[in-house]
């Protein structure tokens, strides 16, 4: 995880302005955390990222004109504002657009109706550089896609055994300590491991080291 010297500047994108609301209340009352602005669908969040480059983005996948999923693609295909990490506020802990968010960049999910500690929290996490993947939400993932055709994965081919078995632990949400204490490792083994697996297949966090997995079909040995 990245360490960090100012407030975590935090954007909303919702296209039901009751929702963006509260979720502005709450960023605003938080210490640490400041409001960097908001947009009601995606082609205004575009807008908003080129303008003020918050570093969490907290985006509704279902909105008017251009959707969550689009807004994430074409977030990730520019580097003016790829930088920003996102969030995908869902109603649904898994649907249709799980996967499909996670393959166009997305660092986690939260749903709506979550506690604020807990939104809180995801923002946090995804700041400094992690994933937030819940075990729930990855297991239904691979049960949902994981059976769906293999497809070759850039990269995977340079992994060493250690470094694939990891990538598949990683898709199945444990923590790096949690993993550790599977495999009766350290936890800084797992992370060296982790760490080398995302430089090689070019992941930026642990979200996109499931998406690999559930795509080239790796399994727990």
């Amino acid at each position: 995880m990245t360490s960090r010297t100012g407030p975590i500047r935090v954007a909303l994108a919702d296209d039901q302005a009751v929702v963006r609301m509260g979720l502005r209340a709450l960023i605003d009352r938080e210490p640490g955390l400041e409001f960097a602005g908001e947009a009601a669908d995606g082609a205004a969040a575009l807008r908003l990222l080129g303008e003020t480059r918050p570093d969490v983005l907290l985006l509704d996948v279902r909105m008017p004109g251009m959707d969550g999923i689009e807004t994430l693609r074409a977030i990730a295909a520019d580097p003016e504002v790829s930088a920003t990490r996102v969030i995908v506020v869902t109603t649904f802990e898994v649907d249709s657009y799980v996967f499909a968010a996670l393959q166009a960049g997305a660092s986690g999910f939260v749903l709506k109706d979550s506690a604020p500690e807990e939104l809180v929290h995801a923002i946090r996490v995804v700041a400094a550089g992690e994933a937030l993947l819940s075990p729930s939400v990855t297991r239904k993932v691979i049960g949902l896609f994981g059976r769906h055709d293999v497809t070759p994965v850039e990269g995977l081919d340079t992994l060493t055994p250690r470094e694939r078995e990891m990538v598949a632990w990683v898709a199945t949400g444990r923590s790096n300590d949690e993993i550790a204490k599977e495999l009766v490792i350290s936890p800084d083994t797992v992370r060296t491991h982790v760490s080398r697996a995302m430089v090689k297949l070019h992941a930026r966090d642990r979200a996109q080291l499931v998406v690999f997995a559930v795509r080239s079909g790796l399994t727990i040995p």
